[in-house]
Order: C-alpha cells, then sequence, then structure tokens
C-alpha cells in the first residue's frame, strides 16, 4: 500500500528532530523524461489507475463516471519498444458513477451484467511508437464476453524512482484515450436517448 506524505509539522511532532523530513523529495520525483524508463516487467499499481468514462444524456449532458483498482502487467521493451505488452483486468464492480441507482442498472443484464461477467480485460497485440513518448496500443477489448480490437492513443505522463518513505520503487504511468461503442459489447440499452459512443480516459501507474 501507498504511504502518504505527512506535513512537515507532524512530522516534525512525532519524530522530534528533521530525519523524516530529510527523506522527503524537493520535487516531485516522476518527470516525462522518456530516459527515466527502464525496461523490465511491471505491475499495476491499483490505488492510481482508473478508467474514466464518459456518455451522452440525450444531447443535454456529457456524464462521467470511473473504474478503478485493476489489477495486470506491463513489460517494457526499452531496446524494441514494439515488442512492449500491457494486459490489466478490471472488476466491474468498482465502477462508480456517483448515482447508486444507476451503478445498480448498469451491474443488470441490460448493461454489464456483473454477476455473469464480473470482468473486463485489455490485451495487447501490437505496440506502434509514436514519438519520444507516445504510442498507439492495440489490443483486444472483452466486455461481457464480447472481445473486440481497440486501439489507445497512449502517452508517457511521467516515470521515475519514488522516495523510500513511498516505497521507493521504480514507477511509469501513463494516460491513454480511445472511444468505443457500447452496443459493440451488448450494451445498447437506451440507445440512441443515451449514447452510444463512450469515451474512455484511462490514467496507468505501473510499478516494478
Amino acid at each position: 500500500m501507498q504511504k502518504y506524505l505527512i506535513p512537515a509539522a507532524a512530522l516534525i511532532a512525532l519524530t522530534g528532530g528533521t530525519v523524516l523530513i530529510a527523506q522527503a523529495p524537493m520535487t516531485a520525483p516522476g518527470t516525462k523524461d522518456p530516459a527515466k524508463v527502464t525496461g523490465g516487467t511491471y505491475t499495476v499499481d491499483p490505488g492510481h489507475t482508473q478508467v474514466v468514462f464518459a456518455w451522452d444524456h440525450m444531447g443535454f449532458t456529457s456524464n462521467m463516471g470511473t473504474i478503478a483498482e485493476p489489477t495486470g502487467t506491463l513489460t517494457l521493451d526499452k531496446a524494441n519498444p514494439a515488442a512492449s505488452k500491457v494486459s490489466v483486468t478490471f472488476t466491474v464492480a468498482n465502477l462508480r458513477t456517483g448515482v447508486p441507482k444507476l451503478d445498480e442498472h448498469l451491474m443488470k443484464a441490460d448493461f454489464f451484467d456483473a454477476a455473469k461477467f464480473p470482468t473486463a480485460t485489455f490485451v495487447s497485440t501490437s505496440v506502434k511508437p509514436d514519438g519520444a513518448t507516445g504510442a498507439d496500443i492495440t489490443g483486444n477489448l472483452t466486455i461481457k464476453g464480447v472481445t473486440k480490437p481497440v486501439t489507445l492513443d497512449a502517452e508517457l505522463y511521467g516515470a521515475g524512482k519514488a522516495p523510500a518513505m513511498a516505497g521507493g520503487k521504480e514507477n511509469v504511468g501513463f494516460v491513454a484515450t480511445t472511444t468505443i461503442k457500447r452496443s459493440d459489447f451488448g450494451m445498447a440499452y437506451g440507445v440512441p436517448m443515451v449514447g452510444d459512443a463512450i469515451e474512455l480516459k484511462i490514467v496507468a501507474a505501473f510499478q516494478k
């Protein structure tokens, strides 16, 4: 579990000195510097990885929700970035819109049918580097037992080593976007009054 920074005054009170304060970095350790990214196998940091999804409601509003706390792995090949791979699994029950009754409905057969299909997965099939910090990641997205190809427009957000007080592990984070049609995955309920196109923004954090 990640440790969170404690205000300096609290640290002084707890330690009676500056030992812990000296461990706190003066600047954020993560930077958008591809040189900070190292090859190898990473695991998803579930507390800092989520999918933000948005949909149109009757042409009046664009509403949003999140799915968080996934599991998965990322294999980065620095010598051959195109050989890198990512696999992530989300628990559908972790979906939240902020409207409890809507969350309940989304778990039912009209939408995710979470009792029968409790997870959604993305498994990459190809990675096409785009400049020094970007990549088009194509893979198979499986929702409600239906698998469709999806391409993510991914961009490096930051990389580096966390301070010792936060675990000391190498971290890398990405932001990726794409748009899917929910009807492709057997969730056409309410179309067209409720939009078919779902905009996805994936905030992905990995630890080595």
